[in-house]
């Protein structure tokens, strides 16, 4: 296996707009410790950014080591840099384009206003060629072929190498290699400042926990042909395959090169190699999915109107089940992983009788009441160097902790309780028989079931693995879970200071909180109250399930609800409870869309108290049930009737102290706190010291 524990392969596009699940779009192949994982699509360049930066970040924090590849140039042909930014650092070069690219979560960018600036630098006409029409930018040849005087190569060594047919000068028409280099270089220039990652083969990188490179997926061609569906999607995939699959020493002697400016095309040479490793992978069939859920898998009983927690939580668990399929890890990488069935223990622990102390072993039989004295039999029992052959009737042996007991010994005696010399050892009996021995399977036998189906591996898990042997284990794959914010009134934190528009909070607090709880966080963006913008994002997600959060009641501008109901299934569960009645449930295309409040309390509360269970069962987990604490509160309260309440709450010198206001828009409220009180459906009068539920976040898995 290749020196990398996970290998990402990016299919880059400068494209604008939102992207379906299509061409031009962006994919990610995914394999982590020799297994292929299904392709990732991405809508926009940012949401990819934030999943590849997410991604490598959270590896490394695991102790895991990431290759990172992508297939657009990393480099121009020689002495493009000093004329653009007056360094022949290629890295120079990435972080100029990085301070003048500009792109935005509709995938809109400046790429030809870059690149006018930049042949404004040359003589003659170029290097940059093609543009949307002959009328716009004066600066950009329309054609390749009326560029002159420009003094650039048309192509890196590489290219040569690898006998590319692209240009790195191209930046309209198929191919656009030229376009991908100018909006991905920015995003190098910005994973490459993350601690542990190393740009290849510009600096070293050999024992850099986190490695880029770039890669051209035209060198396996002849396999992703023979796969079928959509080729961006294949090839990612096939080539993640075959760069996983590669032993250490051969990645390693492919990515020994030099070339210092223009850098290098990961393969090249290696054509045949890796298209033979890609096409391995073809023969073993795809694990199988689950089938998508049904349309009216979250319809509601005739006449129900308003759903009290208690029963939307239980129907919610009565109709969701796993949507995610198996695929085998390694055991030593599923921590947080649910597992796909019951794991039985491959051998006993411990495998043999042992000694739980360091002391002298010997036959029960051979001891009695007072002070005893036993010879002591040439040799010892050592853990991993057990004695050879049995002791005799009446003999002592040293033993040490963790040793196989020997033949003729079912007893230790401490150490600690003896004297001993060369020839003998000498203590006081009675030693109960058994004394300081481990027996045979004595924690767990060989074929117990250690772990039930639907279990979250943890590292104490991991451990009961390893000891009784599970190198592997099959486990569902992680659910991807969709964020989305809509609205028109929803900006970026940091965007232009505008009183009339809201900083998006619900997409960082809802991808955080996805995250936390072991699911892949795929970031949507933002889309605006535009039916049909809404329509592309919902089809380019790639996921298992999504989260939109606003845009789920019945106004005009109630986009989520009104798709679902045009094109799925839709039904507004009107929940009992405060902040945060409303709450759409549909599905679209097999895919459940939760729609969220888009008030951050509110949409915090459903999100822990609905979402958080309801994506453990589509994840192939048990239904989790939140932490309770009852505790004494520090506040008064009368409740009315007809509704539970959830309370920003936190503990204090003298109990459960509740935020200072209840209005749902103090999002400062949700920080302040600890976790939630929980008031009952019925009418409650809450004084100070009367017992109340408390739901710490810790106990909603948001520690």
């Amino acid at each position: 296996m290749s020196g990398f524990d996970t290998i990402l392969v990016v299919d880059w596009s400068a494209a604008k707009g939102v992207r379906r699940a299509e061409k031009d779009a962006i994919w990610i192949g995914v394999a982590r410790d020799g297994s292929t994982e299904e392709a990732r699509h991405f809508p926009t360049r940012l949401a990819a950014e934030a999943w590849i930066s997410e991604t490598i970040r959270s590896e490394i924090a695991a102790g895991r080591r990431v290759l990172a590849t992508f297939d657009f140039p990393f480099g121009y042909p020689e002495g493009f840099a000093r004329i653009a930014c007056g360094r022949d650092d290629p890295l120079a070069l990435w972080d100029w384009l990085a301070d003048r690219i500009e792109d935005d979560g509709q995938g809109r960018n400046n790429r030809f206003d870059v690149a006018s600036d930049l042949n404004r630098l040359f003589p003659g006409a170029g290097p940059f060629w093609g543009k949307p029409s002959r009328e716009v930018y004066p600066e950009i040849p329309y054609e390749g072929s009326a560029r002159h005087g420009h003094g650039m190569r048309e192509k890196r060594a590489c290219d040569a190498a690898a006998r590319t047919s692209s240009s790195v000068w191209q930046l309209f028409f198929n191919p656009t290699v030229g376009s991908q280099a100018l909006m991905g270089l920015p995003m190098l220039s910005r994973l490459r400042r993350i601690e542990g990652v190393a740009p290849w083969p510009f600096r070293p990188w050999q024992d850099a926990p986190a490695v880029l490179a770039e890669i051209w997926p035209g060198l396996i061609d002849a396999t992703v042909r023979e796969v079928e569906g959509i080729r961006d999607a294949a090839q990612v995939t096939c080539l993640a395959r075959a760069l996983s699959a590669l032993p250490e020493t051969e990645l390693d002697a492919m990515m020994e090169v030099d070339a210092p400016e223009e850098g290098w095309i990961l393969g090249t040479g290696h054509a045949a190699r890796l298209t033979d490793l890609a096409r391995d992978g073809l023969l073993s069939p795809a694990p199988l999915s689950p089938p998508p859920l049904s349309n009216d898998c979250f319809a509601l009983p005739a006449g129900v109107d308003w759903t009290p927690v208690d029963a939307a939580l239980a129907g919610l668990k009565e109709r969701l089940r796993p949507v995610t399929g198996p695929e085998s890890v390694a055991t030593e990488a599923a921590d947080g992983r649910v597992l796909a069935g019951p794991v039985a223990a491959r051998r006993a622990n411990p495998p043999g009788a042992n000694a739980a102390v360091d002391g002298y072993g010997f036959a029960h039989a051979a001891t009695a009441e007072g002070p005893q004295s036993l010879p002591l039999a040439p040799g010892r029992a050592a853990a991993g160097a057990p004695h050879e052959g049995a002791v005799p009737q009446g003999h002592a042996i040293r033993i040490l902790t963790g040793a196989l007991l020997p033949e003729g010994v079912d007893t230790v005696v401490l150490e600690e309780d003896t004297t001993a010399d060369e020839r003998a050892v000498a203590f006081h009996g009675p030693v109960k028989r058994g004394a300081n021995t481990r027996r045979a399977g004595e924690d767990v036998g060989a074929g117990d079931t250690l772990l039930p189906g639907g279990h979250v591996l943890r590292p104490v898990d991991l451990a009961l693995l390893s000891a009784t042997g599970v190198a592997e284990v099959c486990v569902r794959r992680r659910l991807r879970v969709g964020v989305l914010s809509t609205g028109d009134e929803i900006v970026e934190a940091g965007a232009e200071d505008d009183a009339a528009r809201t900083y998006d909070a619900n997409r960082p607090m809802l991808l955080a909180m996805v995250r936390r709880w072991g699911h892949a966080a795929l970031d949507l963006g933002r889309a605006p109250d535009d039916r049909d913008l809404l329509r592309r994002a919902l089809d380019g997600a790639g996921a298992d399930v999504i989260l939109t959060s606003g845009g789920a009641s019945a106004g005009d501008e109630d986009h989520v609800s009104a798709l679902l109901r045009e094109e799925g299934a839709l039904t507004a569960w009107r929940i009992a409870l405060k902040p945060g009645r409303p709450l759409a449930l549909g599905v679209r295309a097999g895919v459940p869309v939760f729609g969220l409040p888009g008030n951050p309390v509110a949409s915090f509360v459903c999100a822990a108290i609905f979402a958080r269970p309801a994506l453990a069962a589509l994840a192939g987990a048990l239904w989790p049930e939140p932490v309770a604490m009852t505790l004494g509160a520090a506040f008064e309260k009368r409740k009315k009737p007809g509704r539970r309440e959830y309370l920003r709450a936190r503990i204090g010198p003298e109990g459960v102290e509740t935020f200072a206001s209840e209005g749902s828009g103090r999002i400062s409220g949700l920080s302040w706190a600890e976790g939630l009180v929980e008031l009952p459906d019925g009418p409650e009068v809450v004084r100070r010291g009367d017992p109340v539920r408390f739901l710490p976040y810790w106990g909603m898995g948001l520690a």
